[in-house]
């Protein structure tokens, strides 16, 4: 019996050993860091998207610190158009559900935040609103964090399962 139990313990600490970096590398990205910097958008600002059409967003925090709400307006699909992202903490991650012109809402979670680059990278989770898993919807988003008073954002389009098209938009802000 106390071999056996020996045996039981020596094998749980080599599969840990193995187990450990492939672990390490999947790890949930720093989401109290990556939400304190959207906290730090809260204001105005202007920018241009890769088809050279103007665009606004507004970071507000709201409900006692615990969300951020984007609202993101294009001269391109007019202000009744208008889409709106919140970013929230649901323990230790970091979650953002789009209200899509695209009449979905798709959730995605930061699966990265590279301190060093300041860049968070959000990957899909679920939506809701879809009509069927195929249908076309904001799957992926990037946000990097340039400075105070300029960041950049890349949101992936996908449809029948592949990217149908990348959104790329550069900000500054107003105030």
């Amino acid at each position: 019996m106390r071999l056996t139990n020996l045996w039981s313990k020596a094998l749980i600490f080599a599969a840990s050993l193995i187990l450990l970096p492939c672990l390490s590398r999947s790890a949930p990205a720093d989401a109290q860091s990556a939400f304190a910097k959207l906290q730090s958008l809260a204001g105005i600002w202007e920018g241009t998207a890769s088809d050279g059409s103007k665009s606004r967003v507004q970071y507000e925090v709201i409900a006692g610190n615990s969300a951020v709400v984007e609202r993101f307006v294009n001269d391109r699909m007019g202000a009744e158009n208008a889409m709106v992202t919140v970013y929230y903490l649901d323990g230790g991650r970091l979650l953002m559900q789009h209200y899509c012109m695209a009449k979905n809402q798709p959730r995605m979670k930061a699966e990265s935040f590279d301190a060093a680059s300041n860049e968070v990278r959000f990957a899909f989770v679920d939506a809701t609103g879809l009509p069927n898993p195929q249908a076309g919807h904001m799957h992926n988003a990037t946000i990097h964090f340039i400075d105070a008073d300029h960041i950049s954002q890349e949101w992936q389009f996908f449809e029948n399962g592949k990217q149908k098209f990348a959104e790329s938009l550069q900000y500054t802000r107003v105030r």
